[in-house]
């Protein structure tokens, strides 16, 4: 009998399930046969990029024969010095997800292991999986802590061994929406050996308003294993062009670079990024609308008897009490997409991305309705 050419794969690539994105509008329209969908799946900016990112793409679109900057040297300077870094110290990605898979294959080996919390960012386990490294997964906080299903950092560093090379650190946490003190994580970096790197997902890093939360950007001198990655996809309205960046010491990111494929970064998206950043109004507008309606999204669900963890992102993870995916069919009849999160091991829950007044209303709505 032939060979399959899955047996051709390697070893840790055949045994992944690939990535479950939220359903696209236009997919749920085609099955269902509806129209005037909603999708509050995928954790995007429900206003989209600002006036200035706009002008910028329109002005760069005619620049779309040509290859972009494959050094991305203005995006490069604008990060430097919003961060007042070296521009030796950036790493651009085709979303932060990118810069996360780069770390996997610079630095794991099947000899080798990474450390991540069991409700985390689900690319974690497929970029380590891939490269054929070891899962060290640490057990959540409990339910009641102040960090619900969260991180719990002593027993990830109980994990740690001569073999560690990554340890992925979500914060705030997708898809539970917590996050971690500053003291609390300054200190776990400080304990670190210096032959693991600590990567600090900031993904969700402008919708904090806590006082407490850190900016991991910062301590860049303080720790050459810390590495920061951030995202244009979430507060900036850009998921659409995929671009995102690392922050790390100037040897990490010398390696990363050697990897990073030509041009995976393209010229729309760095011309976006350079207006988005400058576009201060935008950012506070698209937070302050975030950070209201989430607050009123909470309420209804407290009044619908849902309980849910607390979040400071642009989500809110909702224990429905029961199997979710019922829930989450009726909510698709109904044009609404919301994400199922049984691949992160939470099969009784939904996670729902923050949207317009009039989206979560509509939401709040069908939830009356389906339940």
């Amino acid at each position: 009998m032939p060979r399959s050419p899955l047996d051709l794969a390697a070893p840790g690539v055949r045994k992944i399930n690939p990535y479950q994105p939220g359903k696209p509008i236009d997919e749920l329209e085609r099955e269902y046969g509806i129209s005037n969908s909603i999708k509050l799946a995928s954790n995007e900016n429900p206003l989209g990029p600002g006036a200035k990112v706009l002008a910028a793409i329109a002005k760069a679109a005619p620049g779309t024969a040509l290859y972009p900057d494959g050094n991305g040297f203005h995006l490069k300077e604008t990060l430097a010095d919003h961060h007042r870094v070296g521009v030796d110290r950036i790493t651009l990605g085709n979303g932060s997800n990118d810069v996360l898979v780069l770390l996997a294959e610079a630095f794991l080996t099947p000899g080798h292991e990474a450390i991540y919390s069991e409700y985390a960012f689900a690319v974690y386990p497929l970029a380590v999986q891939a490269v054929g490294a070891t899962a060290k997964v640490s057990a959540a906080q409990p339910g009641d802590s102040f960090s619900p299903l969260g991180h719990d950092l002593g027993e990830m560093e109980s994990l740690i061994g001569d073999q560690t090379r990554l340890i992925f650190i979500a914060n705030p946490n997708n898809p539970t929406g917590t996050w971690i003190k500053s003291r609390e994580l300054r200190d776990f970096i400080g304990q670190a050996p210096d032959h693991a790197l600590v990567v600090v997902d900031e993904a969700y890093f402008d919708y904090l308003e806590e006082q407490d939360y850190p900016d991991t950007s910062q301590w860049l001198d303080d720790f050459p294993n810390l590495v920061v990655t951030r995202t244009f996809s979430k507060a900036y309205g850009l998921a659409g062009l995929r671009i995102g960046y690392s922050l790390s010491h100037p040897d990490v990111a010398n390696v990363l670079n050697r990897i990073r494929q030509p041009f995976n970064v393209n010229s729309l998206a760095l011309e976006a990024a350079r207006a988005a950043i400058d576009d201060k109004a935008h950012l506070e507008l698209s937070v302050a609308l975030n950070n209201e309606q989430r607050d009123i999204v909470a309420t209804g669900l407290k009044e619908l008897g849902l309980r849910f963890i607390p979040s400071v992102a642009n989500f809110i993870l909702v224990d429905m009490g029961g199997p979710a995916m019922p829930v989450y069919e009726d909510l698709l009849r109904q044009g609404v997409i919301v994400r199922p999160v049984g691949n992160y091991g939470l099969p009784e829950h939904l996670r729902i991305s923050i949207g317009t007044a009039e989206e979560n209303q509509r939401l709040l709505q069908a939830l009356r309705q389906v339940r």
